[in-house]
């Protein structure tokens, strides 16, 4: 059996953009969307709980190139 037609390459912690999508690019496929979704600490100040933005994780949708 081959390839998935469609995949998820998530951007690791301490790897660029372009480094993913040549990870993608080098694995057989190539990218058609990109989603952004950030991630959240849990802090409290004056008795209250927030949740402040620290980080975004970065996954690539992508579909094999035939």
């Amino acid at each position: 059996m081959g390839k998935k037609s469609k995949e998820k390459f998530e951007v690791v912690e301490g790897e660029t953009i372009d480094a993913c999508l040549d990870r993608i690019k080098a694995a057989g496929y190539f990218p058609v969307r990109r989603t952004e979704e950030p991630i959240f600490a849990e802090e409290i100040e004056n008795g209250k709980v927030q949740y402040v933005p620290v980080d975004r994780k970065i996954v690539f949708e992508v579909k094999l190139i035939e």
